[in-house]
Formats: structure tokens, C-alpha cells, sequence
């Protein structure tokens, strides 16, 4: 029970983690103050997917899905094994990457836009 409840626990912190690093820059539009963890979380997230770092989540579910008698991730990961083949076809992953990433650089943007509003408004008063 103790293992399988690790294992679970860091899948859910890491579907956590993919939905924050893909939509949490939307946040900073309404709460500025997010923008500056969500700086740091997407560029881990697009370090691991360029460079091929590996992903501590990653490695502590499979650590607990063993030790709990259950199979392990796919030898490529949490993504290959959940996502990869389910929400998105395995010939597009190139182009879920790049939706990703158009996700978080709009978002940042608007971000970016929200604070120059913000800052015109309060220099105007």
C-alpha cells in the first residue's frame, strides 16, 4: 500500500506539474506575483525535453509502481507512458511540443502585456 500510494502520488504531482508548465503562465494575467515560478518550472520542463535531463517524478513513481508489485513507466518516461499515444498520436509529438510551447510563450506574453497595463495605469493616477 505504503509504495503503490508513492508511486500514485507522484503521478498526480506530475500531471500537476505538466498542466502548470503548459497553462500556468495564464495565471500571471491575474496574479503577476506566479510568473516568476512559472519562469523556473517551464524552462526545467523544456530542459528536460531538449536536453534529456532526467525527471526526479519520473523516477520516484517508477520506484514505487515496482516496489508495489505493479509494472513500470515506459523506459521513456512518464509522458511516453501516460500521454504519448493517448491525447495525442505518437506520430505528433513534435507538434504537441510546439503547442506547448506556443501555450507558454502567449502566455508570457500576455503576461508581459497585463504588467506594462498595470504599471501605465498606476503611473497615470
Amino acid at each position: 500500500m505504503g509504495y503503490r500510494l508513492i508511486g500514485e502520488t507522484a503521478m498526480i504531482l506530475h500531471f500537476a506539474f505538466l498542466l502548470y508548465v503548459t497553462l500556468g503562465g495564464f495565471l500571471a494575467w491575474r496574479w503577476p506575483g506566479l510568473i516568476w515560478p512559472h519562469l523556473v518550472c517551464a524552462w526545467y520542463g523544456i530542459l528536460i525535453t531538449l536536453i534529456g535531463w532526467p525527471c526526479p517524478l519520473t523516477h520516484i513513481e517508477d520506484w514505487g509502481r515496482i516496489r508495489a508489485g505493479q509494472e513500470g513507466l515506459a523506459p521513456t518516461g512518464f509522458i511516453d507512458h501516460y500521454l504519448t499515444g493517448v491525447i495525442y498520436p505518437e506520430q505528433y509529438v513534435d507538434e504537441a511540443r510546439f503547442v506547448v510551447g506556443v501555450l507558454i510563450f502567449v502566455s508570457w506574453g500576455g503576461a508581459y502585456l497585463m504588467h506594462r497595463r498595470r504599471s501605465a495605469t498606476v503611473g497615470v493616477g
